[in-house]
């Protein structure tokens, strides 16, 4: 049975009710991680993963599922501004695809264009120190990642 989805629309039923949520910045050297609340309304950035090998990420992610028992995930996917893929899409697919080995939950692939940006932009404009920044700035990522999907799953969910 496929877990990974692109389209949330066709797959909104994936996503149970009630429950948090969870959203994942991809990066080289870090994994930013945001939850949502039960009612799937706020993202809220949660942490910084400091990125080892495969197996100690993915255990660190695994315990932070279970610990907020989280009904499915949110993976940004970082296409280029016209759409296209470039390599860190496939480096993102890869992950995807190993972690659905390690979790039945559903994976979706979220368009993160301009995730970065966003929250670079927000923490700019609440003065957070450079040093502070670059402390946060993944999860806060991840948390612009999640609340887009949030905010799409509501759509879809009021029919609108």
């Amino acid at each position: 049975m496929q877990k990974i989805f692109e389209d949330i629309e066709a797959h909104v039923s994936e996503v149970p009710t009630m429950r948090a949520v969870a959203g994942l910045d991809l990066g080289t050297k870090t994994i930013g991680v945001a939850v949502s609340d039960s009612f799937q309304s706020i993202a809220t950035p949660l942490s910084t993963i400091r990125r080892k090998k495969f197996t100690q990420d993915a255990a660190q992610l695994l315990e932070i599922i279970k610990e907020r028992d989280i009904a499915a995930l949110f993976l940004g996917l970082p296409l280029n501004m016209d759409g296209s893929e470039g390599p860190r899409v496939q480096s993102t697919r890869a992950f995807a695809r190993n972690l659905a080995q390690l979790t039945p939950l559903p994976i979706f692939l979220w368009d993160e264009r301009l995730s970065t940006v966003a929250a670079e932009r927000a923490l700019l404009e609440a003065d957070t120190s450079r040093k502070r920044r670059s402390e946060v700035i993944d999860h806060v990522a991840a948390g612009y990642i999640l609340q887009g999907a949030l905010d799409r799953l509501a759509h879809i969910r009021r029919g609108a």
